[in-house]
């Protein structure tokens, strides 16, 4: 739990039988590599500073099954671990097995996850978290890279609907607890049992669900195939990857006088100083050079070509709104982000304080882990305008993956 906010629970749907990843165990129980998937499900939520709690919807039959997957989990998973739920026939009943088993007074949201989904990181638990505040639901979802067509009953094609409209969506999906229990209970008077996912169940019983970004890497198991192609990627060290994604890297670089002023803006942070910059937005040379490198990664232009400096609406505009639309053109495009690494480049100001500070910022406008930000600083010996303290700049690379064009 972090501060003083209610804990935080984990529902983690382990009831199904997998029939679609054909004879053997149910998905949850088979191993990858010597480790059990649901093994990994729960260690990815054990070792979430967000997550206190973590009850498991189980199915009557697997009592064995599911405790040779909590002896091989983590410690800290032990720390959290309610008594298993028994589910039932469908989702929808044994997610309403898992909220029976949390206490309304205890727990104020809970996040719903599907125990096939192993690779799920700890910075996606982190943005289900914090995409709930001020709201009762909000599901992950990446974009979709292919065009999608609606038929009808003898496939003919009905509709065409945009793509970046689309999203194809994930879990953890996260709720009020409250909220989620109210909604279940509507559909069960209704006798609806047909769900497929609690974002579509909470939406149906008219509550409002924003989607925040997924991760492509957050695949879910579900034919034999995507067990073998796995065991076969780790077996020669390659990382969890979704839709054929390839590397691209881009670089981008900024510069700014100095002018009038009392701080610097760098990476989202105020920073004291004895000048301003002479800048047409808030002049951070650091999330204009990520902005740049993100978008050259795309090969989508450059900020200017986005955010034209001629255009009076982005005048003195704060440079994190030109990150975060960088970040959602990656993810729109079914893509994510590696890493994001910046140099800046002064005399001054000097940024060694405010390092992690900036860290969290460009982490927190990306939606990604502070552990793929990082920031370096140098001076130039006293050469050129940077040396001479005229200005400040910066130079950026970003790592993507993005889906291989057919």
């Amino acid at each position: 739990m972090i501060g003083d906010a209610m804990p935080i629970a984990a529902i983690i749907v382990a009831a199904g039988r997998g029939s679609r990843a054909g004879d053997g165990l149910p998905k949850q129980y088979r191993t990858i590599r010597g480790r059990m998937v649901l093994t990994r499900t729960l260690d990815a939520f054990g070792t979430a500073a967000e997550i206190d709690a973590i009850v498991v919807a189980i199915h009557p039959d697997d009592a064995d099954l599911y405790q040779t997957a909590v002896d091989e989990a983590s410690q800290q998973v032990g720390g959290k671990l309610l008594a298993p739920a028994f589910g039932g026939a469908t989702r929808q009943s044994s997610v309403r097995a898992g909220l029976a088993a949390l206490d309304l007074a205890r727990f104020d949201k809970v996040l719903v996850h599907d125990a096939a989904r192993p690779f799920v990181t700890g910075a996606l638990i982190s943005a289900a978290c914090a995409a709930l505040d001020g709201r009762d639901a909000a599901i992950p979802g990446v974009g979709v890279v292919d065009t999608i067509k609606r038929i009808d009953p003898d496939g003919l094609v009905v509709e065409t609907p945009p793509r970046d409209a689309l999203r194809a969506v994930q879990t953890p999906q996260s709720f009020r607890l409250a909220a989620l229990r109210s909604a279940h209970e509507q559909a069960l008077a209704a006798r609806r049992e047909d769900f497929t996912d609690d974002g579509a169940l909470v939406e149906w019983a008219g509550m409002p669900v924003m989607v925040f970004p997924g991760d492509p890497a957050n695949i879910k198991l579900t034919h034999e195939k995507d067990f073998s192609e796995r065991e076969r990627n780790e077996a020669i060290g390659a990382p969890v990857m979704s839709d054929n994604l390839v590397t691209r890297v881009g670089t981008g670089f900024d510069v700014h006088a100095f002018g009038p002023g009392d701080h610097v803006m760098l990476g989202g942070v105020a920073i004291s100083h004895d000048r301003g910059v002479v800048a047409h937005s808030d002049g951070d040379v650091v999330l204009h050079a990520l902005t740049d490198a993100i978008l050259g990664a795309l090969a989508d232009g450059d900020i200017g070509t986005h955010f034209p400096p001629s255009d009076p609406q982005w005048r003195g505009a704060s440079s994190d709104r030109f990150l975060a639309y960088a970040v959602e053109k990656v993810r729109t495009r079914g893509g994510m982000i590696d890493l994001l690494d910046v140099t800046v480049l002064a005399e001054e100001p000097r940024i060694g304080r405010h390092r992690e500070a900036i860290r969290e910022r460009i982490a927190e406008i990306a939606g990604i882990s502070v552990e793929d930000v990082s920031i370096k600083a140098t001076t130039t010996e006293k050469l050129g305008f940077t040396g001479r303290r005229e200005g400040v700049a910066a130079q950026a690379a970003a790592t993507i993956r993005l889906p291989r064009r057919s």
